[in-house]
């Protein structure tokens, strides 16, 4: 087979399994290791993979989507495609940022999700309604989130090497999101959560393993670099192990990208780090833990967010339910109230307003302006069931037309 033949068969089995490794490739093609590793090197310098140590995966998996539907593979329209990309990418390297472009580094979890007439007490067996799989984790249902307002989205994420692994490819890779950067652990499964959801009130608990997600290294992080150059915002969570969290952070500052922070679940191990933080957006509890000052009304959330802001961090908003937000920034306390919904489940709510936060912010708007939006936004998630099941950008235009 003829080399360019060769690659071409190498990025459709790619396209089909994410990675693959060297050793597989070689016996496929009944050829030498050597010559599979010209190969890739060869896709790689032409920006289509990347390597790793023992194997490959496909990169801008969107484009090559495209371009495979009708099973044509076409190396030169790949790299058509991929030679304009990288035409922008010299163009934010001299320091322009891509209208709309959110870059999230965050967490990916299946979801099993009980729906209960009321939650359980403790020792106390109870019948769920229903019970559903489906995928979920802060970062990824903030990025769907940030996409359906209307931004462009690349969603960095760490799976296992499992079912819930693939799923998450598959899942991710067929959404709104534009771009995706998939790590894979090959010692810890892919996060999960169990959820109960109340058919009283629409209220959640939720346990959540981690898994893979606490396991991204500095490397990975690094690798997001030319994403971050592109970006307006990089917004984070604290499902992912703290110190890629931070070390994202830190590289977002260097490249000029304003960050904001979702605290959630709380780490006080982020402490420390709030002044390299543009806007932080906890809730009660979060903001409670923060500040150490117990937030139940908009006068304790008025003493919360000055402790926080004290920190060093520009901008406080917390999200106060039913309450709306409170937004300090400049010494200055702005509340926005809540819209009316009728909540069906409220487990991504906090997911939604960040999502839609961050790709209004990106757009150009204002921080009050972005949580007005941000506001409407999550108004219609929680009447919608499932965490990443959210509005379209029109609809929440509609909404804000109407109050």
């Amino acid at each position: 087979m003829f080399r360019e033949k060769r690659q071409e068969v190498i990025l459709g089995l790619l396209d089909k399994n994410e990675s693959l490794s060297v050793n597989y490739l070689a016996r496929f093609f009944f050829i030498s290791k050597e010559t599979i590793r010209k190969d890739l090197s060869e896709l790689a310098e032409k920006g289509v993979i990347q390597r790793y140590h023992g194997g490959a995966r496909i990169l801008r998996r969107v484009l090559l989507s495209e371009i495979s539907k009708a099973n044509q593979l076409n190396i030169e329209a790949l790299l058509k495609k991929i030679n304009s990309q990288k035409a922008i990418n010299q163009k934010t390297a001299r320091g322009d940022k891509m209208t709309g472009q959110v870059c999230i580094l965050g967490s990916f979890n299946m979801d099993i999700v009980s729906k209960v007439a009321r939650f359980p007490h403790g020792g106390e067996s109870i019948m769920a309604t229903s019970n559903t799989l489906c995928p979920g984790g802060k970062g990824a249902n903030q990025a769907l989130a940030a996409s359906f307002a209307d931004a462009n989205v690349h969603f960095a994420c760490k799976v296992g090497d499992d079912q819930f692994g693939q799923l998450a490819y598959e899942h991710l890779s067929s959404s709104n999101i534009d771009s995706l950067t998939l790590y894979k652990s090959a010692t810890q499964p892919t996060g999960s959560a169990v959820i109960f959801v109340s058919e009283q009130n629409g209220e959640n608990m939720i346990a959540i393993d981690s898994g893979a997600n606490k396991t991204v290294t500095e490397d990975e992080v690094a690798r997001l670099e030319p994403h971050l150059k592109q970006a307006g915002i990089l917004l984070v969570q604290l499902e992912n192990n703290i110190d890629a969290t931070i070390n994202a952070i830190m590289l977002a500052k260097a490249l000029g990208v304003k960050v904001i922070l979702n605290p959630a679940p709380y780490s006080d191990g982020i402490l420390p780090y709030l002044h390299q933080v543009d806007i932080v957006t906890p809730n009660e509890t979060e903001a409670s833990l923060l500040s150490g000052i117990q937030v139940c009304d908009l006068n304790s959330a008025r003493q919360a967010a000055e402790v926080i802001a004290s920190h060093g961090v520009n901008t406080v908003l917390i999200t106060l339910g039913s309450k709306g937000s409170l937004l300090y920034e400049n010494n200055k306390f702005s509340h926005i109230p809540a819209l009316p919904a009728l909540a069906v489940d409220t487990t991504g709510a906090g997911d939604a307003f960040n999502g839609a936060l961050s790709a209004a912010i990106a757009k150009g708007k204002n921080i009050h302006q972005a949580a007005v939006y941000a506001t409407a936004f999550a108004s219609l998630a929680v009447e919608r069931e499932g965490a990443s099941n959210m509005p379209s950008h029109q609809s929440v235009l509609q909404r804000l037309s109407q109050h």
